[in-house]
């Protein structure tokens, strides 16, 4: 990665993954029949999952591509188009199936899990952040992972203030209003998917830069 303008990149990238927008309504609807201390609970917990998994992500993907037989080149694309899908949901202010089945969406509502599954994982933490986090831990050494690292964590720190203050946004807010910040995150995130899978083509087939 070239320094600063890679790392914004990157922290632009995984803040439109996470899209803490669309995660509000859904937090609320999870949280409406606890009380304060547990809902604040909560958004720390899946905060602090998050966060775990991604930063997990940074410093093992090596390994796991390595374990799966994958290059980066490959990764890239296969995660450029995770990416590209997750944007055309989020296009149209839906979560869609990359981040959240139809029978976790039910459980959910039925009161049926904690929250952290599948809020946590995969809703917030699912293909596309941990994806975009092990493209990015593979092109440096430890202090970039590191640098990454710290970015994870003021994303998280963003994601940990939308959750706590969800329903007094959810009251401030109009449906309408976090809808449009969700499309608006989508717009950014399909450009930086296409991208993705642009760099990663080309490293696979060099012909196609010439």
């Amino acid at each position: 990665m070239n320094a600063l303008p890679e790392y914004l990149r990157f922290f632009v990238t995984l803040t439109a993954v996470l899209d803490p927008f669309l995660a509000i309504p859904i937090f609320i609807g999870v949280t409406t029949t606890r009380d304060d201390h547990s809902t604040r609970r909560l958004a720390n917990v899946v905060t602090l999952t998050v966060f775990c998994v991604l930063a997990g992500a940074v410093f093992l993907g090596e390994a796991l591509l390595q374990l799966m037989g994958a290059s980066l080149e490959a990764f890239q694309v296969g995660g450029g188009l995770v990416l590209l899908l997750m944007a055309l949901a989020m296009l149209n202010a839906q979560a869609g199936e990359m981040r959240q089945t139809h029978a976790e969406a039910e459980e959910l509502r039925a009161g049926e899990v904690s929250g952290v599954v599948p809020l946590a994982v995969p809703l917030l933490a699912g293909p596309g952040a941990i994806s975009t986090s092990i493209i990015a831990g593979e092109a440096g050494g430890t202090t970039h992972k590191l640098v990454l690292t710290a970015c994870i964590l003021i994303v998280c720190g963003v994601l940990w203030g939308m959750l706590h203050a969800a329903h007094a946004v959810g009251e401030r807010i109009s449906k309408t209003g976090l809808n449009i910040a969700t499309r608006l995150l989508g717009l950014l995130l399909a450009a930086i998917a296409i991208q993705t899978m642009a760099e990663g083509a080309r490293r696979l087939f060099p012909g196609l830069a010439s």
